[in-house]
């Protein structure tokens, strides 16, 4: 089965602030858009009033009758905008202004949208100010806050200072707070939902949106994790049906942004599926601004030399094509259709959703899964501890491929991450970016902890971050980076607090996947000291691999 955003449609806020089920601006340019493509016509306004409204109502799956649009399988984009989840959690987080430094982090790694950032100059800020309902002013002027990086900064490069303001979109927010889990300056915390915080949450979400983008004047280039402050990188609405804290999510956000704020709206994803297809296309709600398909788990590279060619014959060459997929996909049933477009030489991009499992399938495990990993296929029992496989390594191999762009990186590590995908789209070939993702359910997690993981991950090496580009240089030692890891030059990373060394043996006990590998007294399995070397074995290489040994 096919699921298609429309080609090149505008997004809600370009379109219109007001209600999307009366946005008669929306339907009519993507009406267009179908017409230009060849597709039937689809009333985008029929879809919302009659579809999605159906299925907010519930009598959508039992009365709505089928049409040409399910058919052929198609969503029209950004659906998912019009979803509410906000009956899902009993806590959502408040935004505590005179604490905030603007640092980002927590619009960054939200997995749902819910928590969206604007900055603006304090002149237009006060003329805007003027439009808000006289009886809201006074609530939404004090929730805007004068950070040294916008306010101070600003006025000294602009001679006026930049306000800066964060909200939350209680529609979109599922209540895992990771947001609070990474704000270090205590500007967020979680509170109970009462009538009187919901309200002001809605009006709060409905004045920001309607107060126009941010200034860019106050945004720097310079400053990658500021990128969600502009409107082109809001590709990815929320709205989509994953997990609580889903460290996908966060990927999928981040990775939508990049190539967002470079190319808009003009570019496509081929999808493998599984969960990231589950999540984002259960219909009718769908969370992209940009098209997408999927087609099957093990052949989406395949799928993307076809959709490669065709742009290219149609003199669309500059437009990025991102595959998308777990390693379920992509280290083991799509491998061979992996290999063979890295062999094409063809400028597609991949991205790997990390998940060491197959999330989609209840844990099912992978070629990617860590020695010791509790999953289907390879349970902890009396007589087999878990996986005794080790981890297939999907960078070295994709670095054995002639000319291939090759990053290892997690959503936490925001600068690593924003340059791999902005380096593989800049790269004239093949690239793949293996992104680390926490898989809340399967990995035994709190909701809010996927970033702090993913750090975890890389700092016990159970994923080193690495890019290799083939354009630093002629040999492997050039090409590799290992920038970004702690301690690259030794064995583990020694915390300095404690002065002890961080292993794999800390990541395993930190994660419920690995829980019966240690016993009352936290002594490990002889399994877990195995991944522990497994690890280690695959660091020495990248170490030698990048000239460090």
């Amino acid at each position: 089965m096919a699921t298609a955003a429309l080609p090149n449609a505008p997004s809600m806020n370009e379109a219109s602030d007001k209600d999307p089920f009366n946005n008669n601006c929306y339907g009519t340019l993507v009406d267009r858009q179908y017409k230009k493509v060849g597709l039937p016509l689809l009333d985008v306004n029929d879809f919302n009033e009659r579809v999605i409204r159906g299925y907010e109502e519930g009598y959508g799956e039992k009365d709505l009758p089928a049409d040409l649009s399910i058919a052929r399988s198609l969503i029209p984009a950004g659906t998912a905008s019009l979803r509410d989840f906000s009956y899902i959690s009993p806590e959502i987080p408040e935004y505590i202004p005179e604490n905030c430094t603007g640092c980002m982090d927590c619009v960054t790694e939200c997995p749902d949208t819910a928590i969206l950032g604007k900055v603006l100059g304090e002149d237009e800020w006060e003329q805007k100010l003027l439009a808000v309902p006289e009886a809201d002013r006074e609530m939404f002027k004090a929730q805007w806050s004068r950070t040294k990086k916008y306010y101070d900064a600003g006025k000294k490069k602009q001679g006026v200072g930049g306000m800066f303001n964060i909200i939350i979109d209680p529609s979109k927010c599922k209540g895992c707070a990771e947001c609070v889990t990474v704000c270090d300056d205590n500007a967020l915390k979680m509170i109970p939902k009462t009538d009187e915080v919901m309200l002001k949450a809605r009006k709060s979400h409905r004045i920001f949106k309607n107060i126009g983008p941010s200034n860019e004047k106050y945004i720097s280039g310079n400053l990658l994790i500021d990128m969600m402050l502009k409107e082109q990188t809001q590709i990815y609405t929320g709205g989509a049906g994953s997990c609580a804290g889903c460290g996908e999510g966060t990927a999928l956000r981040m990775l939508c942004a990049a190539t967002g704020s470079k190319y808009g709206e003009q570019w496509g994803i081929v999808a493998a599926t599984g969960c990231n297809t589950v999540y984002t296309s259960t219909y009718p709600y769908n969370p992209y601004m940009v098209p997408w398909t999927n087609s099957l788990f093990e052949n989406a590279p395949t799928y993307a030399i076809g959709v490669r060619m065709r742009w290219d014959q149609m003199g669309w060459k500059d437009k990025p094509l991102w595959v998308v997929g777990g390693d379920g996909a992509m280290f083991d049933i799509g491998f061979q259709a992996l290999s063979r477009m890295f062999a094409s030489g063809m400028n597609i991009k991949v991205f790997v959703l990390d998940t060491q499992v197959y999330s989609n399938t209840g844990g099912q495990a992978s070629t990617a899964s860590f020695t010791g990993q509790n999953t289907k296929m390879s349970v902890h029992g009396k007589a087999i501890f878990g996986k005794q496989e080790r981890r297939k390594e999907i960078a070295q191999i994709a670095i054995m491929h002639p000319r291939t762009y090759v990053a290892q990186t997690t959503a936490a590590h925001v600068n690593h991450f924003y340059k791999s995908v902005i380096g593989a789209m800049e790269f004239d070939g093949p690239a793949i970016v293996c992104c680390y993702t926490t898989c809340q359910p399967e990995h035994g997690v709190a909701d809010n902890m996927a970033g702090e993981q993913a750090k975890l991950a890389v700092d016990t090496r159970a994923f080193p971050l690495m890019i290799y580009d083939p354009r630093a240089g002629d040999t492997i030692k050039k090409r590799l980076s290992l920038m970004g890891n702690p301690n690259m030059k030794g064995d583990w990373f020694v915390h300095p607090k404690t002065n002890q060394e961080v292993t794999f043996v800390d990541f395993a006990r930190s994660e419920g996947r690995f829980s019966k590998h240690f016993d009352q007294d936290g002594k490990p399995s002889e399994t877990v000291l195995m991944a522990k070397q497994d690890r280690l074995e695959n660091w020495h290489v990248l170490q030698e691999l990048a000239g460090l040994r």
